[in-house]
């Protein structure tokens, strides 16, 4: 068996983990997301003492929130973005490699219609080029007949034919967990619900950090070498406190989870919105069909959970509607809705749309910030803010392995009475990584089942219940696993089940159940039900 990297050990002893060994820290990385999680993990592995900090949970922004795709982007081709696409599909190939099960191939349909953009000839010579980039050949056109075969439900008027490119698909809070997982197992600290109150100066640059315990209250002052903002959208409220002027533009996009029977899509299927052209895609994602998204400005508080509004929420039927009318969708039929913000450089462009992914690095006063970009990139994001500031440290050992992903994923052995498929083997390895063979032994009669309406399997709650840090209901409804957003009401029907599991490994007695549950369930009504006021923002760009 493998030896269990516990996850929740580092806020046991919060004070005791902070001081570490009575040195101060290497680096200090702000920001529990992928951005953070990557740097994190390159800084470990460079033999840095590395301890990263999140002021509610792993996760919590962007990187739960996202259209969980790793994609090369196809579109950024058309802006002539071709290094940023080559990048792209090749990071997405080695974490469909290294990941496997967690990181999967998804293969795209786009139809071909009479008289729209972009026209077959177009596509396929931008399909070309995606595949080149990735050292990838394949067929991509396909006529009526076949294409019907592919996505059987999608209108057919003017239909010519369409074509298919592949891309990948994760659960992007899982992937933060794992990267966390790999960093911790390189010897970094990664501590949750752990908020910077203030940057501290020595010499006009930052050098250490005042902390609060958002459970406790407790304050804590920690010096390092370095410190890093990498807190995506939030970037800007740390560079303020050193008098600096905002340079993001904090763009929403939301997203909606239907029933996979009501919308069944074997192909994921991409299509240009009637209303402005901007590219709509619906794909089968962890037992249900999701579909995304907008692009419009954020201009709500960033201390608040975004969510979707009635306007987003319109246009997204819109396009449910356009592709695949004779299924008659409905806002009945939809489970959950999520809107996340994303990190976007403000260039001042009219549309949001036409705003670049890029990432930035900027290094203000001491303080390194380390924003925008693009999930699938996240590694060579943080190799080249880690390139910024390899002067300030030793030279790493020959031995640092920059080139690789994750570390190898062990076999499960085959237990006494255990009955576990192919594609729940794949899921275990590439959630869990070295872990896996110890979620199996820590699953109890009937855990090893899948809970009904999903890929997710019982034991991912006690495992993540027990080893994983979780601090209230919503970081394992919504995080560690996602059945908030794959079950109606929030799962609320399989609650008593998930309790009985939960509630003795987290060692909450009745009393802090019923509290979390009540504000858990609050929450996803707000923020995950159907936006039920009219919204002030429009989604036309």
């Amino acid at each position: 068996m493998n030896p269990i990297h516990e996850v929740h050990n580092a806020r046991i002893d919060i004070p005791r983990t902070l001081a570490n060994q009575g040195q101060d820290w290497d680096v200090i990385v702000i920001g529990g997301g992928i951005t953070g999680a990557g740097i994190l993990l390159e800084a470990a592995k460079r033999g840095w003492k590395a301890l990263l900090v999140e002021q509610k949970d792993f996760a919590w922004g962007t990187s739960s929130r996202s259209s969980k795709l790793v994609h090369g982007g196809l579109r950024y081709i058309k802006q002539g973005k071709f290094f940023l696409t080559r990048d792209s599909v090749r990071e997405r190939q080695r974490l469909m490699q290294a990941a496997s099960g967690l990181v999967e191939p998804q293969s795209f349909a786009f139809a071909d219609y009479a008289g729209r953009k972009p026209g077959r000839w177009l596509f396929a010579l931008g399909l070309v080029i995606y595949d080149w980039m990735a050292g990838l050949r394949g067929k991509h056109y396909f006529s009526v007949q076949d294409f019907l075969m592919l996505a059987p439900h999608i209108a057919r008027q003017d239909l010519r034919g369409g074509s298919c490119y592949l891309d990948a698909k994760t659960d992007d809070a899982r992937l933060v967990l794992r990267v966390l997982q790999e960093a911790r197992a390189a010897g970094a600290t990664a501590i949750n619900y752990l908020a910077v109150d203030s940057l501290i100066y020595k010499d006009g640059r930052a050098s250490a950090v005042l902390l609060r315990d958002a459970v406790s209250q407790q304050q804590y002052q920690v010096q390092a070498r370095l410190i890093i903002n990498a807190t995506g959208a939030w970037a800007d409220a740390l560079r303020q406190q050193q008098g600096e002027k905002n340079r993001l533009r904090p763009l929403r996009g939301s997203h909606l989870l239907f029933p996979a029977w009501r919308l069944p899509v074997a192909q994921a299927v991409s299509l240009m919105h009637p209303r402005d052209g901007r590219p709509v895609f619906v794909y089968p994602w962890e037992g249900v069909s999701l579909v995304g998204t907008t692009d419009v400005d954020h201009r709500a508080d960033m201390q608040i959970e975004a969510a979707m509004t009635l306007d987003e929420l319109t246009y997204l039927m819109e396009a449910m509607e356009f592709q695949f009318p004779g299924l008659k969708l409905t806002t009945d039929d939809v489970i959950a809705t999520y809107a996340g913000v994303r990190p976007v450089i403000d260039t001042g462009k009219s549309d949001p749309s036409q705003e670049g992914r890029d990432h930035a690095i900027w290094l203000e006063k001491g303080l390194l910030t380390v924003t925008g970009g693009k999930l699938t990139t996240f590694r060579l994001i943080a190799q080249d803010a880690l390139k910024h500031v390899e002067h300030l440290f030793p030279k790493p050992g020959a031995g640092i392995a920059t080139g690789t992903v994750f570390a190898a994923t062990a076999e499960i052995p085959i237990l006494s009475g255990m009955k576990l498929n192919q594609a729940q083997i794949a899921r275990l390895q590439g959630h869990f990584g070295a872990n896996a063979a110890n979620v199996v032994a820590t699953a109890q009669a009937g855990e090893l089942d899948y809970i009904p309406g999903t890929a997710s399997l019982w034991v991912e709650l006690r495992w993540a219940a027990r080893y994983e840090s979780v601090v209230h209901l919503e970081d394992l409804m919504l995080r560690r696993t996602r059945l908030g957003l794959l079950l109606r009401n929030g799962g609320l029907a399989f609650m008593q089940r998930i309790r009985s599991i939960c509630q003795p490994e987290l060692q909450w007695d009745d009393e802090q159940w019923e509290k979390e549950q009540a504000a858990y369930l609050d929450l996803w009504h707000r923020c995950h039900g159907l936006p039920a006021s009219p919204a002030i923002e429009s989604v036309a760009a």
